[in-house]
């Protein structure tokens, strides 16, 4: 089956070439490609028109629904890979909508790209509820997990998959990056590095926010906290220089 991709304006797969905003490898050129469809819902999501379309009334901060059509349609592998080959950037990070969702159409593109084109690093950027495909995985370089906390709106059982953060914790290619709006937040990030033995030095804290001012402000306390906890601190570069815009 072909892959299932969001949209830019109008209508254009959202596949671009930009700097990596967040996590490990902040600032970091990179070609995107952002999958449409995610089995989670978080209220804050900033790529609702990944999944929230119209009929679908799972609560959202912008109450916003989306035409399907417009924002979302397939394209074969091979197209993907080919226009992923003709970006410059050498990374290449597969984000979401959660994109291993579509894991055996994401092993065929990467087996495309590698004809292509050799050399691209790999990145995907998980909720960390779905295993990776083996075909997949071989070739992944480094995965950006994010589990989504309470204050995200979604059930704990449904996010928070005991033997898939064991799994993650496991993997010295998985990063954790787990995004806070408030104290409270933090302290259930510490209680699940605990249960889960995530190494401190790959524990991402990202503040919640989609613009300049609000994220500053967290990262003043956010920061402080980081440094007490021996825990890493990420901001949202993206929205500083572009704002919440998409194939940024």
């Amino acid at each position: 089956m072909p892959l299932t991709l969001a949209t830019t304006p109008p209508g254009e797969p959202e596949i671009f070439a930009s700097l990596q905003g967040e996590g490990p490898s902040v600032g970091q050129p990179s070609t995107f490609v952002r999958l449409s469809r995610c089995n989670l819902a978080c209220r804050w999501c900033d790529t609702a028109y990944t999944w929230r379309f119209e009929g679908d009334n799972r609560p959202h901060v912008d109450e916003l629904a989306f035409d399907r059509k417009a924002n979302q349609l397939t394209l074969d592998e091979a197209d993907v890979a080919a226009r992923i080959a003709a970006l410059a950037p050498d990374r290449l990070v597969i984000t979401g909508g959660e994109p291993l969702l579509q894991g055996p159409a994401l092993a065929r593109m990467v087996e495309a790209l590698d004809a292509a084109r050799q050399g691209i690093h790999i990145e995907i950027e998980t909720n960390g509820t779905v295993a990776p495909h083996p075909a997949l995985d071989a070739r992944v370089g480094q995965y950006n997990v994010s589990p989504k906390l309470s204050h995200s709106g979604n059930p704990a059982d449904l996010a928070l998959i005991p033997e898939r953060l064991a799994a993650w914790a496991a993997d010295p290619r998985a990063f954790f990056k787990f995004v806070v709006a408030g104290p409270e937040d933090v302290a259930e990030v510490l209680d699940l590095q605990r249960a889960c033995a995530i190494p401190g030095n790959r524990l991402f804290l990202m503040p919640e926010g989609r613009s300049s001012d609000v994220l500053r402000a967290r990262s003043r306390w956010l920061g402080e906290t980081c440094a007490n906890h021996g825990l890493r601190f990420t901001d949202r570069l993206h929205i500083h220089i572009w704002g919440d815009t998409r194939g940024t």
